[in-house]
């Protein structure tokens, strides 16, 4: 089918789909049946290429912050809406911004993509750079150990026509990179100070691979993460010292900014602007889910994903207590959530309101470890009602720790519709 009727069919779908509430990812679905090389026409001819932002975590945070930087210096950036990372939610994003020709008003492309589904979307539209946060254990019903998704990151790295952006504070990637950089790979990192490391009780979190040999880079990391200040970070880019609003506490959201400054300091070459860095971290979008606060009958709810184990201890890390209001909601799109058992819960010291059909899991380990409960309200939207009531008198937001289902309902319910998104 030709370009023109494809891409009216699919509006025509996404405008249906809309009506119903929410974004969707089915007119990508359909666009990529009718056209299957949809990424490649449309994106393989941007002047400035196509960078990919993968890793276990972090993914949808260091594409944001990298359109930011990239569009503070007057690039026109084309990107998918958060967690619309596989083939179908890149072609979803595609459909309102290519006109009925399949061209798109854009310079480059910042594609945050899934890394089970990296190789699959890089046969499709091959990337120059390939960003790659960090390699954690993640949802094992998915990916298995660890090593597979080593396996994944390590064959997509080498689909890359430019190179590779790595995180230096996780060994596992500084021996990925290593490793490609010996075939003939350019490979750029991130660094992390000593000082920041350590400023987190966790750390990083990086799975805990074992290699042969100690793996170096060779060259300096062309952003240096130097230390962290509550809600700001510090970041060596070259001669300049910048300080960079983050969008919440914690560690990762500095290596995130790190990484995204490296890797738009290698599209951007002298051309680089430390002023124009720094001010794009102050008008960034939030992130669905990642430290985004949203309003509901007049109270804000700071809502924090609960990916996998090594995301949650990060942002419960990086939590002061004590929180007076705590909602935990999780269901079935997290299959099987007794990973819970291995995570420092500091500072919750009290859990308000349980919900979801995972939440009998959570009250078996609040139990286990001593920490008081109230109720279980397995219905999201009685759930959000009773824990907004609870919180009338309290200054500080609910605290809710969700997973990526529940918060796409409770943003939903909220009237939080924007969920389809890219720009």
């Amino acid at each position: 089918m030709g370009l023109f009727a494809a891409i009216l069919i699919a509006r025509i779908l996404r405008v249906l789909t809309r009506l119903r509430g929410g974004g969707s990812a089915f007119p990508g679905l359909v666009l990529l049946r009718l056209v299957p090389n949809i990424l490649g026409r449309t994106l393989g001819a941007l002047s400035e290429g196509v960078i990919f932002v993968t890793g276990s975590n972090g993914k949808s945070t260091t594409t944001t912050m990298l359109v930011s930087v990239l569009r503070a210096h007057g690039l026109r950036v084309f990107t998918n809406p958060a967690g619309g990372n596989l083939p179908q939610g890149l072609a979803s994003a595609i459909v309102p911004r290519a006109n009925l020709k399949g061209r798109i008003d854009a310079d480059i492309a910042v594609l945050e993509v899934d890394e089970a589904y990296g190789t699959r979307i890089a046969s499709l539209l091959r990337p120059d750079w390939v960003l790659i946060t960090n390699l954690q254990v993640d949802q094992l019903n998915r990916f298995g150990e660890p090593e597979n998704v080593y396996r994944m990151m390590t064959e997509l790295a080498g689909m890359a026509k430019q190179g590779v952006v790595v995180n230096e504070g996780d060994p596992n990637l500084v021996a990925l990179g290593a490793g490609i950089a010996k075939r003939g790979t350019t490979v750029v990192s991130a660094g992390v100070s000593v000082e920041a490391l350590e400023s987190q009780a966790h750390g990083l979190v990086p799975a805990g691979l074992i290699f042969d040999d100690a793996a170096v880079l060779i060259a300096p990391p062309k952003a240096l993460l130097k230390s962290l200040d509550t809600n700001s970070a510090l970041i060596h880019l070259g001669a300049h010292e910048l300080t960079i609003a983050l969008p919440a506490a914690g560690l990762h959201y500095g290596v995130d900014a790190a990484l995204a400054i490296a890797m738009a300091s290698v599209v951007l070459g002298d051309s680089v602007d430390p002023g124009a860095v720094q001010g794009s971290f102050l008008d960034q979008p939030p992130v669905y889910g990642r430290g985004e606060i949203i309003r509901y009958r007049n109270r804000d709810i700071a809502l924090t994903m609960m990916k996998n184990q090594p995301s949650l201890q990060v942002n419960l890390a990086a939590m002061t207590g004590p929180l007076e209001r705590v909602w935990i909601a999780v269901d079935e799109g997290t299959p099987d959530p007794s990973w819970i058992f291995d995570v420092d819960l500091a500072p919750i010291d009290h859990v308000d309101i349980l919900t979801g059909t995972k939440a009998w899991q959570w009250a078996l380990l609040l139990e286990f470890r001593d920490i008081p409960y109230g109720a279980v309200i397995e219905d999201t939207q009685q759930a959000l009602d009773a824990i907004v009531a609870l919180s009338a008198e309290t200054e500080q937001p609910v605290h809710a720790i969700i997973n990526y289902e529940q918060m796409m309902l409770i943003r939903r319910l909220a009237g939080y519709k924007d969920l389809e998104g890219g720009q």
